[in-house]
Order: C-alpha cells, then sequence, then structure tokens
C-alpha cells in the first residue's frame, strides 16, 4: 500500500489513465444514438483499443526501466527528472546540497522521479500519441474529455521543460472542445464559447503551473535549508564531542600540572623548613659536642630541640599548606626581623635589617613567599658563605615589593652552577625563583668569587 506522497502519484500515473478511460467509454456508450452515431461508436472502440495497447505498451517498458535503473535515476543521458510545471506531488525527500561536514564534498543525489525514465524521446512520443487518441475521441464524444484530462497531471513530468506549456495548451484546446458543446464547434457562438473556455483553461493552467513551479522551488530552499541544518547540527555534535575530548585532557593535563606543582611547592617547603632545620639541628649538636663541658653545651643543646621543635611545626603546617609560624601572628616586616634576630644569635654573624617604603598589608602567599627566600639565602649565607656581616632590607616600592639579603662571604662563580647532592647544593636557587615565578615576579643574584653575594626577590605588591 503506498505511504508516500511520491508512491501514490506514481500509483495515479500508472492506473490513472486506465481508470478515466474507462469511466470516459462508460459515459460514452450510454451516450450512444444521442452523440455519436453507430459509425461513429465503432471508431470510438477502435480508438479505445489503441489506446488501452499504447497504455499497455509504456507500461512495459517502464517496468523494464525500474527494473534497469530503479526508481531514483532519469534516462540515460537526461539526468534527473525536472521539477514539473503545474505538477502538484510533493517530494518527502529534500535534495541534498553539496558540502558536508569537515568541507568534503558529497556527491548530489538525483531526486526520486515519479514516471521511470521521463522525460525523454519515448515520454514525449508517448505523451504525443495519447493526446492526439484523447483528442480524437474528444472530437466523436466530448465525454472523452474525462480521458483527455489526465495531459494536466502528467506534461510536465513526460515531456521537456520548453515542450510542457505547448502540451498542457493542446491539452487545454480539448478540454475547452468538449465543455463548449463538442468539436469542431457548429456556429459563431460556439466558436465564441469555445475560445473564451479555451482561454480560461489556457490563464488556469499556466497560473497553476506556474504557482507549481515557484511552490516547489520553495519547497526545495527548504529541503536545502534543513539538510544543511542537519549537516550543521552533525558538524556541532563532531566540535562538542571534540571538545568534551579536548576538555578531558585539559583536565587530565591541569590534573597532573596540579600534582607536580604540589610536589614541587611541598619540595621547596621540606627544603626551606625541615633541610634547613636540621642543618641547624646538627650545627648546634656539633658545637655541644666541641663544648668542653656540660654548661658550655646546654646552650647548643636547648637551641638544638628548639630547632627540632620548629621544624616539626612547619612540616605539619606545610603538609596542610598553612602560612609559616613566624606569620601567624605578625606581619612580614616583624616576622622578618625576628627570622634575622634569631639567626644572626644561632650563627654569630653580625647581620641588620631594614625596612623602606611606607609599609602595606600583603597578601598572605607573598609574605610566605619573601619569608622562604629570606630564610634560604640566610641559611645559604651560614653554610657556604662564611660571611662575617650580612643585611636583609625589605622594599616597598609603590606597585611591587623587593628582598634584598646581602653578605661579604666568599661569593661563587655563578657560571658554575653547583650540582645537587644530599645536602640539598643547588637546590636553594631553584626553589626560590619557582616560588617567585609562581607570583609573577623575579629573583637576581649578583656575586662574584671573593666579593660577596646579594640575593634579590622582585615581586607585585599583591594586597589581601
Amino acid at each position: 500500500m503506498p505511504t508516500t506522497v511520491e508512491e501514490r502519484w506514481r500509483q495515479f500515473f500508472r492506473w490513472g489513465p486506465y481508470a478515466l478511460l474507462g469511466i470516459a467509454t462508460a459515459i460514452a456508450g450510454a451516450s450512444v444514438g444521442t452523440l455519436m452515431d453507430r459509425a461513429e461508436a465503432l471508431a470510438a472502440g477502435v480508438l479505445v483499443v489503441a489506446a488501452l495497447l499504447l497504455h499497455v505498451l509504456w507500461d512495459r517498458r517502464c517496468a523494464r526501466f525500474v527494473a534497469a535503473h530503479g526508481w531514483t535515476t532519469g534516462p540515460p543521458g537526461a539526468g534527473a527528472a525536472p521539477v514539473g510545471e503545474g505538477a502538484e506531488p510533493v517530494r518527502d525527500e529534500p535534495e541534498p546540497l553539496r558540502g558536508a561536514s569537515g568541507g568534503r564534498s558529497v556527491p548530489e543525489e538525483p531526486p526520486p522521479v515519479l514516471v521511470p525514465g521521463a522525460p525523454g524521446p519515448a515520454s514525449t512520443a508517448h505523451f504525443v500519441l495519447r493526446t492526439a487518441l484523447a483528442f480524437a475521441l474528444t472530437w466523436l464524444n466530448p465525454f472523452f474529455a474525462v480521458y483527455a484530462c489526465v495531459g494536466y497531471f502528467d506534461a510536465v513530468h513526460l515531456l521537456p521543460r520548453r515542450l510542457s506549456h505547448p502540451g498542457l495548451l493542446v491539452v487545454a484546446v480539448t478540454m475547452a472542445g468538449s465543455q463548449s458543446g463538442g468539436l469542431p464547434p457548429a456556429s459563431p457562438v460556439q466558436w465564441l464559447v469555445f475560445g473564451g473556455l479555451f482561454a480560461l483553461n489556457a490563464c488556469l493552467v499556466v497560473g497553476f503551473s506556474h504557482l507549481a513551479v515557484k511552490d516547489a522551488e520553495k519547497a526545495a530552499e527548504r529541503a536545502a535549508t534543513i539538510a544543511e541544518l542537519g549537516r550543521a547540527n552533525n558538524r556541532l555534535e563532531q566540535a562538542l564531542a571534540e571538545n568534551a575530548a579536548l576538555q578531558a585532557q585539559l583536565l587530565l593535563q591541569a590534573r597532573e600540572a596540579g600534582v607536580a606543582d604540589e610536589r614541587r611547592r611541598l619540595a621547596a617547603e621540606i627544603h626551606d623548613t625541615i633541610a634547613q632545620g636540621l642543618t641547624g639541628v646538627v650545627t648546634q649538636l656539633q658545637a655541644a659536642s666541641a663544648a668542653p663541658d656540660r654548661d658550655r653545651a646546654e646552650p647548643h643543646l636547648r637551641r638544638a630541640a628548639d630547632l627540632a621543635r620548629h621544624s616539626l611545626g612547619e612540616a605539619r603546617r606545610s603538609v596542610r599548606n598553612l602560612s609559616p609560624v613566624a606569620l601567624e601572628h605578625d606581619a612580614l616586616p616583624d616576622a622578618l626581623r625576628k627570622t634575622v634576630e634569631e639567626w644572626a644569635e644561632r650563627t654569630g654573624v653580625d647581620t641588620r635589617f631594614t625596612v623602606t617604603g611606607t609599609e602595606a598589608p600583603l597578601h598572605d602567599e607573598v609574605a610566605a613567599t619573601l619569608l622562604r627566600i629570606a630564610q634560604e639565602a640566610l641559611s645559604n649565607t651560614a653554610r657556604h658563605s662564611g660571611a662575617a656581616r650580612a643585611g636583609v632590607t625589605l622594599s616597598y616600592m609603590g606597585d611591587e615589593i623587593t628582598l634584598d639579603v646581602r653578605d661579604d662571604g666568599r661569593g661563587f662563580d655563578p657560571l658554575a652552577r653547583p650540582e645537587r647532592d644530599g645536602d640539598g647544593g643547588g637546590f636553594g636557587l631553584d626553589g626560590m625563583r619557582a616560588r617567585v615565578e609562581r607570583l609573577t615576579g623575579t629573583v637576581t643574584v649578583e656575586t662574584a668569587p671573593g666579593e660577596g653575594t646579594a640575593v634579590s626577590a622582585r615581586v607585585p605588591l599583591a594586597t589581601p
């Protein structure tokens, strides 16, 4: 059973002429003796048989064509069947456009045809013969116009575009002759009626043909728009899938970067807290073991115990990503002053701390970073420089803050990078730079053998 509009029209174009011919023959047969004499009836019978034979031959030809080419292919060399002028079938499937997702060209599939192998020479010959038979039958009996009207429906499908209008006008002549009382007109009045009816039929068929063409064009545009929207949706879905994959990849990279950044942070915290504390503990224990008596060793032992407790607390705070203990109750200048004083007392190095500029509140991370850099720089001074004097300066400079740590020790060649070893050598400067770069700051080192060392850290003045 037909399920689409195209299939219904195909059924009509195949069986409709038989049905209309049968109806016209039945009505004309009933009028024998009134509109036809016996000779005209015999001639009409011969023409009806000829029309039936013509349709049988055409049906067989269409069946062979469908078996060889299918319904979606026009006649060889003719391409797809054009949209019929004056035809009423509606295509359910839109014509695909060229170009699809990814910029690749998709071959344009020819639209389904309603009459196999049309338009072409065979279909044109079939239309001409059928129209001639219908005209002759209508000449014999006006009721055969019922059969002739089929030309209004399939002329635009059977004929090439340039012949469709002439074919429709020929059918209009047949219809006007029937409507005016039969062919040929017998009086001037009948000729006048025939002319008016022909003009009416011609205007109607040409007008409806034009409207049908415009409607078909709009339908084709809508179908093309729908097809393009479908391809756009496919491209959008593909882009969304790619974005989802990219987002997953970015999340994985961000997670890995976060893990690596946390590892670097913990490594720096361990170096700046536990390593420095253990270094101080070892130094104090060595001093205690070298003391001549217990009374002189006691202060070193107390300092070693204090350093061990302080390092343990700092390690716990580092794991929890908390600010250093020194900044828990004091601002950065006070915390640095106490750190410098404790370091000077512990090492015996003459050290001065200076603050310049107008003090301003700092973001916790900025304060913690500068404090850790000061602790690391002082630790390096104690371990490597052999300095007698050192100085720490904290400078508030408008939109940035600078920390300078200087000593008069032996210095070093900055191009001769020390190797990292188990004692932590070579890690401190890298740790300083890594900390400051997270704040979009810079670290510079000025040193030379025998000329001391100056470490300067400069970061933007980020307020809380």
